[in-house]
């Protein structure tokens, strides 16, 4: 049986790396990553990853999940799916990250860091994606969710950020995230660092960073709140129709501006324990640093506040409804 969560907790190799099951062939490529792939003809390639940031503990354990139903027989693997789970340091010592955000480090920016286990593991997601997406033999649909979950709470408790992209958008992505039951979509404004980013740009995957409820221990998680992206991460893997919204429509924001750290003196005109997608009316003081007040003409909402990032590193991101 394939535990990969247990296995990365603590730090073993399986003492067999590949075989057969189900129909499907399987790979540990390495710690907290494992391949697996039907013997049927398949239309998609799906990277499924967890735990980029190690203390994000409810996506982990829905992933692990699904990899145990795929081991036990529960599910029938139609499509070539690569898990990961991003961190496997953070994620045993249930800290977000040990020296820097794995999250800002993909597309190479890795290379601008001191090398530590962290950037030789960004390195390797970069490596195995890649050869995961480029050694697929029936040249199938590239996908790639990424899960999360948030450091505060939310007003709007499950949304995505879908990656900036000058392409359209892949109508098959959006429609899975509709039938996810997620509260909200953000579309980014310009290209970053995550792994997300990274995907959509370097293979035009379809590409989306998921945000599920807040942070918690292992075993503190209560995954029936996340049981509608769970069935279509089911579905997606096994080729079964997507499930029906039972939630209202879905809010639709747009980034307009990522507020950067600049200096120690930074400040937020929020209060410490607000929640993503507070509002700013306009001409709202939103950021102060350098003695220069943050602020803009028109209503917008914030979503990651964060005074406590290192300088030069977002502290947040304005938003306007689509």
């Amino acid at each position: 049986m394939m535990n990969l969560l247990q296995l990365t907790l603590s730090n073993q190799i399986p003492l067999q790396r590949e075989g057969t099951i189900h129909d499907f062939k399987w790979q540990w490529l390495a710690e907290g990553i494992l391949q697996c792939m039907p013997k049927q003809n398949y239309t998609r390639s799906i990277v499924l990853s967890a735990g980029i940031h190690g203390n994000e503990t409810a996506p982990i354990e829905i992933l692990n999940q699904i990899c145990l139903d795929l081991f036990q027989g529960k599910l029938k693997l139609k499509q070539r799916v690569l898990f990961i789970l991003g961190n496997p340091l953070a994620i045993q010592n249930g800290v977000r990250y040990v020296e820097n955000d794995l999250n800002r480090m993909f597309g190479d920016h890795y290379r601008t860091l001191r090398s530590d286990q962290e950037t030789q593991r960004a390195e390797l997601l970069e490596k195995l994606v890649t050869t995961f997406f480029q050694t697929d033999e029936h040249k199938s649909q590239r996908y790639h969710y990424d899960l999360h979950t948030a450091i505060r709470t939310s007003l709007l408790p499950t949304f995505a950020l879908l990656p900036y992209q000058q392409h359209p958008y892949d109508e098959d992505l959006l429609q899975s995230l509709n039938a996810a039951d997620l509260d909200a979509l953000v579309y980014h404004n310009e290209t970053g660092k995550t792994f997300t980013h990274f995907s959509s740009e370097k293979f035009q995957a379809a590409s989306a960073t998921l945000e599920l409820g807040k942070a918690k221990p292992f075993g503190k998680n209560d995954l029936s709140q996340f049981s509608a992206i769970h069935r279509v991460l089911n579905g997606l893997l096994t080729q079964q129709e997507l499930p029906t919204r039972s939630k209202d429509a879905i809010s639709i924001f747009k980034v307009v501006k990522s507020i950067i750290k600049k200096s120690s003196d930074f400040k937020l005109n929020l209060h410490e324990n607000a929640p993503n997608f507070s509002h700013f009316p306009a001409y709202t003081v939103i950021a102060i640093q350098d003695k220069a007040e943050d602020l803009l003409n028109h209503s917008v909402w914030i979503l990651f506040p964060n005074k406590d990032v290192k300088i030069g590193l977002r502290a947040g991101l304005l938003l306007i409804k689509d």
